[in-house]
């Protein structure tokens, strides 16, 4: 049988998902590779991959997606990782650098500042551009917020904003896959969240942010109901921008 492709984020937020994959058989039926979030959309969409952790703005660019998985990436309020860092309040940022690595944080950001600080933003991917503020995500964030004078949790804001959790990344595939690969690959993905204790045991340590909490607390890995209600409207906002 030919190896399923598989494209996840290399981000500590998904250590459990690759724990359980890594120690469930159905590791033997996948090729995984580790990449950062904007190419393992890429990868998704050009269909070098058949499975992709993408960020949830991506999901529209997919040919035939579909979400295949109960788990995801988010939060239930702050996350500790997706930020708008500034230099200067939120109503007075003016300039705003997005992250090349991350299309879901770069429009949430975007949605956040129109719809719920109301504010009119200029918006550069220059990564040496001199701005008010600019997003960050996942890993490089731990320990970068005393370097701003504000940082702004978007996880947190969303919720302030629209009351719901939010989604940032989703398990999507490109084309039909067997009901009994699913299953297992799912089950896999559960074994990993069931062994987070586990997992944190094995990452190095980190001063710029407790693991433990992060991954136990901050994030959120059950893809509920509410969460899919938060993608359809955060999409919708997207088209609005």
């Amino acid at each position: 049988m030919e190896k399923i492709k598989v494209s996840a984020v290399s981000y500590t937020n998904t250590k459990p998902f690759i724990y359980g994959i890594q120690h469930s058989p159905v590791l033997a039926q996948i090729d995984l590779s580790l990449d950062i979030p904007s190419d393992c959309a890429n990868k998704l969409i050009e269909q070098q991959v058949d499975i992709g952790l993408i960020p949830v703005a991506a999901i529209p660019f997919v040919p035939n997606a579909q979400v295949i998985s109960s788990f995801c990436i988010g939060s239930v309020g702050a996350v500790d990782s997706v930020f708008i860092f500034s230099n200067v309040p939120v109503e007075e940022i003016k300039t705003l650098k997005l992250d090349p690595q991350s299309r879901t944080s770069n429009n949430l950001a975007k949605v956040l500042l129109k719809n719920h600080f109301k504010v009119t933003v200029e918006y550069t991917t220059d990564q040496s551009a001199n701005t008010d503020a600019m997003v960050l995500i996942g890993d490089r964030t731990f320990g970068r917020k005393g370097d701003f004078n504000y940082a702004y949790d978007m996880g947190e804001e969303w919720m302030k904003f629209t009351g719901l959790p939010f989604m940032y990344a989703a398990w999507v595939a490109n084309k039909p896959l067997p009901e009994t690969f699913l299953k297992d690959f799912d089950a896999a993905l559960s074994k990993g969240i069931d062994n987070i204790p586990n997992v944190i045991t094995q990452l190095p340590a980190n001063t710029g942010i407790d693991i433990a909490n992060y991954l136990q607390k901050k994030l959120n890995f059950n893809l509920t109901p509410e969460k899919i209600k938060a993608k359809e409207l955060f999409l919708k906002l997207i088209t609005e921008l």
